[in-house]
């Protein structure tokens, strides 16, 4: 477990696909990516991350244990994709929980996978910007692998950090940039060579895997997403690198003195 550096000012931008200039262009057009590979969506993070991407969730969930057990806790798992996270999650804390993505096509596959696995959680249409939720109404929300798509990544931390009550708590699962120089040149070979080939050929979606692997390059190391999470009212903010720092969690709360 590292800790952050001192904060710097977060950035006023979210992602930007290539070509596209403004926050709304950006988050329509990634709606559109999702809905268009999330028929293969599972086979494709299973495959092109050799199935470690379970490990990932795993080892999240054992983290995020003691308020998952907490049976009074509001869990939410936001931009929830086909459920994977959702569905450990659930599993862990033995009761129905929320889980809410803006790409609807992706929430009826996570609808599809708790039928089949008799869990209950509740879906919802929601956009991570501005959900429809009332300010303090949940305890922990966990994002795995969305956050960076978010078309603000300030307004993204102002609105969880919103939704939480005081004492809450925020998990963000997101791709990194190893510190190691070795494994950091390695990853990226595979990220923007090996990657886009294999993940267009089996989606279908040129654009889609080539967007991917360059929103992980654009995006901030643990430590400056730490910062920015700290800027943006966050408090107690750390970070766990899993394999060699390839994806990182970073995890803060909402200061329970508010």
């Amino acid at each position: 477990m590292s800790m952050p550096n001192p904060p710097s000012a977060p950035p006023a931008h979210g992602t930007r696909p290539d070509g596209i200039v403004t926050q709304q262009e950006a988050a329509r057009w990634v709606q559109g990516m999702f809905a268009e590979v999330a028929p293969r969506y599972d086979l494709l993070n299973h495959l092109l991350s050799m199935n470690i991407d379970r490990l990932w969730r795993a080892r999240t969930v054992r983290l995020l244990r003691p308020i998952l057990r907490n049976p009074e806790a509001r869990v939410m798992d936001l931009c929830c994709g086909t459920g994977d996270l959702l569905v450990e999650l659930e599993r862990a804390a033995g009761r129905p929980l929320l889980g809410s993505d803006f790409c609807h096509p992706m929430l009826e596959g996570a609808a599809a996978k708790l039928r089949r696995q008799r869990l209950q959680s509740h879906l919802f249409d929601g956009d991570g910007l501005a959900l429809p939720l009332a300010d303090g109404s949940l305890d922990l929300v966990t994002i795995a692998f969305g956050f960076r798509n978010f078309a603000h990544y300030h307004q993204g931390l102002a609105e969880l950090r919103r939704v939480l009550r005081p004492g809450g708590t925020l998990a963000i699962l997101e791709f990194s940039h190893p510190p190691n120089r070795l494994i950091r040149a390695g990853y990226e070979l595979y990220s923007h060579h090996v990657l886009p080939r294999m993940g267009a050929l089996i989606s279908g979606s040129r654009s889609a895997y080539r967007y991917l692997p360059n929103s992980v390059r654009k995006f901030p190391d643990a430590p400056e997403l730490c910062r920015w999470m700290q800027d943006c009212g966050f408090a107690e903010v750390r970070y766990h690198h899993f394999t060699f720092g390839v994806v990182a969690l970073h995890v803060g709360r909402r200061p329970a003195w508010e």
